[in-house]
């Protein structure tokens, strides 16, 4: 699984660094970090990216087939 960032729409509410954060990450100016990025999420992680890209506020995660 792949998890695509649509970086002009991300505003860094770090909902999805909650529920996976692993995955994703805010640094110290609150600009989101994606560990994957353009690469396959770990299957053991897989759970909390889908869930990251499902509470997106503004639907900036997205995963890619």
């Amino acid at each position: 699984m792949i998890v695509d960032v649509d970086w002009d729409r991300c505003e860094g509410h770090g909902i999805c660094a909650e529920q996976a954060p692993e995955v994703f990450s805010l640094d110290d100016e609150g600009e989101l970090y994606h560990a994957y990025d353009g690469a396959d999420v770990p299957d053991e992680l897989v759970p909390g990216a889908r869930s990251a890209v499902s509470v997106c506020p503004v639907a900036a995660l997205r995963e890619r087939a």
